[in-house]
C-alpha cells in the first residue's frame, strides 16, 4: 500500500540544512525520481533576524549547491506571505492573547505539510519527504507516526498535528539515523553543508527577542498593566503581558518578598500578570482543543504525555471529548503547563504518537 516503487517521484522539502539534504541524497541513491524544492519564506533581498535560523537566502544556496551535486532539479517557492499569515501573524495573536505558542508546530501544520503537499501532488510525485527525526511505521490502519530512534533528536512532538492522510503521503528517511551518523554520510558525499550548525527552532524571531515581532505585528498587544498576586492584591506593575510567560521567575521586577514569585496566569483581557509562589506552580488537569487524533479513540484511555518538547513523557488519562476537544489528568502535577503549548499523547510502553493538541487551560493543584 505504502511502498514506494523504484523510480517513482518524491518531492524532497529542502531547506538548505544537513538533514534535508541528506534526506534528498539517500532518496536519490535509492533510485527515486527526486525533486528538491525549498521555501523561501523571507524577502529575497533580507534575511531572518539571527543567524542559524532556516529559509534565508544563504539556505536556498546551500539547497541549490546540493541539488547540483547529487543531480536532482531543483525549485525555489515564494511562499512569503504564506507563511506570514499562518505563522507570524498567528504567533503574535497567541501571545497577544496571553498564550506560549509554538511556531514550528504551525509551520509544519499549515505551510509545509499543507500548501507544499499540495504542491508535490501537482508535480505528480508519490510522497513527499522531510528530514525530520521521527519514523513513520506501516500500521493495519494506515500509516503510523513514532518518535525518532534518536531520542535527543526525536521531532515527533513538534509533528502531532500531522493528519493521518498527510502522513500516508510523507516519509521521513532519517528516523532510523542518529546525528552523526547523518552528518558523516554528508562528508562523504562531499556535501557544503555537511558541517552545517543546525538551525534554531524560531526562525523569524531576532536575536531571540520574540517581543519585537509580536510588538510589530500586534502593537495593541503592549498594554501596560498590573502583576497581582493570588488574592487579586497588586505588588507591581508592567509594560505588557507580551513580555511573560507561565513559569517565569526573572523579569518581575519584585524583591522581598518572603519566597520567590513566579508568573502562574496571563489576564489579558484585564491586562494583569497573576504571580504566586513555585508551589501554586503544579498542575495535574488541564483541558486540550483542536486535538489531532493518530489513531480512532472514544473512550478514555491511558498514555503518556509531554506538555513541553524537552521534558519527558508522564503517564496520564487522556478523555476525549466533543468537538475535538480532550481532558488530561496527569498522574503526577506539572508545573508551569501554558495555554498554547501542546500535550502530545504517546502509547504506554512504545513510542507511537497517538495524536495531540493545544492546551487551553490547565486545574491548579488545590493547595
Amino acid at each position: 500500500m505504502s511502498v514506494l516503487k523504484p523510480g517513482s517521484r518524491v518531492v524532497a522539502a529542502m531547506s538548505g540544512g544537513v538533514d534535508s539534504s541528506v534526506t534528498a541524497a539517500l532518496l536519490k541513491s535509492q533510485g527515486y525520481d527526486v525533486i528538491g524544492i525549498t521555501l523561501q519564506l523571507y524577502p529575497s533581498d533580507t534575511s531572518p533576524a539571527r543567524k542559524g535560523a532556516c529559509c534565508a537566502g544563504a539556505d536556498i544556496y546551500d539547497a541549490k549547491t546540493v541539488a547540483q551535486k547529487i543531480g536532482i532539479p531543483h525549485y525555489v517557492l515564494d511562499y512569503e506571505s504564506r507563511f506570514r499569515k499562518a505563522v507570524i501573524e498567528e504567533f503574535a495573536d497567541s501571545y497577544a492573547k496571553g498564550e506560549t505558542p509554538i511556531p514550528c508546530v504551525q509551520c509544519n501544520q499549515k505551510v509545509k505539510f499543507a500548501d507544499l503537499l499540495d504542491t508535490a501532488k501537482e508535480l505528480g510525485a508519490e510522497a513527499m519527504a522531510t528530514g525530520h527525526y521521527v519514523r513513520r511505521v506501516d500500521g493495519t490502519n494506515g500509516a503510523e507516526l513514532h518518535a525518532a530512534a534518536d531520542v535527543v533528536r526525536d521531532q515527533s512532538y513538534f509533528l502531532f498535528a500531522t493528519t493521518q492522510a498527510q502522513l500516508d503521503y510523507l516519509r521521513f528517511p532519517l528516523g532510523d539515523m542518529v546525528k552523526s551518523d547523518v552528518r558523516a554520510v554528508a562528508a562523504e558525499l562531499g556535501l557544503v553543508n555537511a558541517a552545517k550548525p543546525d538551525s534554531q527552532d524560531i526562525c523569524f524571531v531576532p536575536q531571540g527577542r520574540y517581543t519585537a515581532i509580536v510588538n510589530r505585528v500586534k502593537p495593541d498587544a503592549a498594554r501596560a498593566g498590573d502583576i497581582v498576586d493570588q488574592a487579586g492584591a497588586v505588588v507591581g506593575r508592567h509594560d505588557g503581558i507580551v513580555n511573560f510567560t507561565v513559569g517565569q521567575r526573572k523579569g518581575l521586577g519584585l524583591s522581598g518578598n518572603e519566597e520567590p514569585l513566579f508568573v502562574l496566569k496571563l489576564d489579558p483581557v484585564n491586562a494583569r500578570v497573576v504571580v504566586g509562589p513555585r508551589s501554586a506552580l503544579g498542575s495535574s488537569t488541564m483541558q486540550l482543543r483542536d486535538v489531532n487524533w493518530l489513531g480512532s479513540q472514544a473512550e478514555p484511555f491511558e498514555a503518556r504525555v509531554k506538555v513541553r518538547s524537552m521534558r519527558p513523557p508522564v503517564a496520564a488519562i487522556v478523555t476525549p471529548l466533543p468537538n475535538n476537544s480532550a481532558r488530561v489528568e496527569l498522574a503526577a502535577p506539572e508545573d508551569a503547563i501554558a495555554p498554547g503549548q501542546a500535550c502530545v499523547f504517546y502509547e504506554m510502553g512504545g513510542s507511537r504518537v497517538l495524536g495531540g493538541g493545544w492546551i487551553t487551560a490547565p486545574a491548579a493543584v488545590a493547595a
